[in-house]
Parts: C-alpha cells; structure tokens; sequence
C-alpha cells in the first residue's frame, strides 16, 4: 500500500471542492483509497500527462472530476504518491 502525500495546493483544493460539493467527498475517499492500493487499477482510468504536465498522472474521481498525481522516487518514500491537484477537467488541466 502506498503513502498519499498532499501538497498545500491539493489540500486546498479538496477542502473547497468538499465545502462547494458535499456529495464528492465519498467518491474522493474512495479514489484515494485506491490510489493508495493500486494506483492502475481500471476504475480509476489512471493515465500519463505530456507536454507541459510531463511526469504528472491523471486518475478519475468520476466522470468530471480529476485528481493529479506523482510518483515520489525518493529513497525512503518510493511508495509514495503526492497529490498536486483536485477538481474538474477545467480546473487542473
């Protein structure tokens, strides 16, 4: 199982998508959840970015919703996934 780390963008962004729409922390908990277990698993339609997001992942939330992603290399925590950004399509791309 990995380690989700939060950067203080992620976190903001999490507690204003939470705030704006209750409904979604279920679904969020879920996601990272399954990060944390299986960061490909299908459900979660993880996919590498290109271009000005190169090394940066995408995992769905739901179908408007988008949660991106790193992998930490570092020694002590190459377990580790670090969260960037929360929100819909428009919002973290």
């Amino acid at each position: 199982m990995r380690q989700i780390g939060w950067t203080p963008k992620s976190l903001r962004a999490y507690k204003r998508l939470v705030r704006q729409n209750p409904q979604l922390r279920v679904p969020m908990e879920e996601t990272l959840r399954q990060l944390a277990i299986d960061p490909f698993h299908p459900t979660l339609k993880t996919h590498k970015l290109s271009g000005e997001f190169d090394g940066i992942w995408s995992a769905s939330i739901n179908y408007s919703y988008r949660v991106l992603f790193k992998f930490n290399i570092g020694k002590q925590s190459e377990n580790a996934i670090i969260l960037l950004n929360l929100g819909n399509h428009d919002d973290v791309y």
